[in-house]
């Protein structure tokens, strides 16, 4: 009896596997999910406004806003009725000065526990438990941020900043494949009154992910007799993301209720996406973000965005198309120190949603203040 693989097993092999040196899109779309209950509740629509620990996703000169001595954000979201699992950490750290700050951040991507059955069957066609073993697929991103302020204008009322990341991609199939990548993001900010404009370039300079495959002679042996072809050496291509994003306070600054919304634009550069605005070369990817909050304590986010055209499933012969988008809303709490942010994403307009809880923290610390003793 041949021996079988998992599907699910073989598709993340052949996804991984077969890029040798060819343009694909989509490359490391993880890296685009988003992080932290503001950003996902506002529809991505960060690159203007972000202004704490997660700036050093959504733009690195946003980490500048920054006041606190260090900020710690943290992040688990789950997709595919809890498949998938989805995690991030952040540490922000300000230096002396106030006018440089630094980041670290990680993020994880992977599906747990996925069956490898390639011992499962025993050539007289008998089943081991013993032998059923599961692996993972995980991907990684590592982030080291760098931000500070930035002099471009003489008007002293305009604020700019700037910031970057260098960036470690790694990820891996168990022991059969694993891939490596590097790449830059460049960011900056500026502010004029109740105004706030960003602009995000991520892999800059390209991002290549080199993959190697660590197959035994007994895996490509179940390659060959399922009819698969055994995986090669091979790399990935991202191609630079734009990120272009206005901002504007629509209340009065002292008021107990403020109001913001964001509007930003996704340029990609990997071919013909399926977004609202798309040619062979370059797409564009509108998404709009709105908060609200009372006495900076209690905020509420709505946003849209993924605006594509797909196929209406009402209609029999497959050939109308309509316009879906994708919204999202969330709630925020400050207590002290404390950030509690919610984001409920996913809520896709045609059948068979998916639906996702996003919940983030964030915690400021401040070291004390030194008191002088009099004598």
């Amino acid at each position: 009896m041949r021996r079988k693989i998992t599907l699910s097993l073989l598709l993340c092999l052949c996804s991984a596997g077969f890029v040798i040196a060819q343009k694909r899109i989509y490359v490391n779309e993880y890296l685009n999910i988003g992080v932290g209950g503001r950003g996902l509740a506002m529809a991505g629509a960060q690159a203007a406004t972000t202004h704490d620990v997660t700036a050093a996703y959504w733009n690195p000169a946003g980490l500048m806003q920054i006041t606190d001595d260090y900020q710690v954000g943290l992040m688990h979201a789950e997709y595919f009725s809890g498949n998938a699992k989805y995690d991030y950490g952040a540490i922000a750290l300000p230096l002396k000065n106030k006018k440089r700050t630094l980041a670290f951040s990680a993020l994880r991507f992977a599906i747990d526990d996925i069956p490898n059955t390639i011992d499962y069957v025993q050539p007289d066609g008998s089943f081991d438990d013993s032998k059923l073993k599961s692996i993972s697929a995980g991907d990684y991103a590592f982030l080291l941020s760098y931000a500070q302020s930035l002099k471009i204008f003489k008007d002293t009322l305009i604020q700019t900043t700037v910031g970057g990341n260098a960036k470690v991609i790694y990820r891996h199939l168990g022991s059969m494949a694993s891939a490596w990548g590097f790449g830059i993001d460049v960011g900056i900010q500026a502010k004029y009154k109740q105004w706030r404009f960003g602009i995000m370039a991520k892999d800059i300079t390209t991002t290549y992910t080199a993959w190697s495959f660590h197959l035994t002679d007994k895996e490509k042996q179940v390659f060959g007799q399922t009819g698969n072809e055994i995986p090669v050496k091979s790399y990935e291509i991202t191609y630079p993301r734009l990120n272009f994003a206005a901002a504007r306070n629509l209340l009065k600054p002292g008021n107990k209720i403020q109001v913001l919304a964001e509007l930003g634009v996704d340029m990609t550069t990997d071919g013909n996406r399926n977004t609202l605005i798309h040619t062979n070369a370059v797409s564009f990817d509108p998404h709009l973000g709105v908060e609200g909050n009372y006495k900076n304590t209690i905020f509420l986010r709505l946003g849209i965005g993924n605006f594509q055209r797909v196929l209406d499933d009402a209609d029999t012969s497959n050939t109308k198309k309509i316009m879906i988008y994708q919204p999202s809303v969330g709630v925020g709490f400050k207590l002290n120190a404390v950030n509690i942010d919610y984001a409920f994403t996913s809520l896709q307009t045609q059948a068979n949603p998916l639906f996702t809880h996003v919940f983030s923290l964030r915690v400021d610390i401040n070291k004390p203040a030194k008191t002088s003793v009099k004598q």
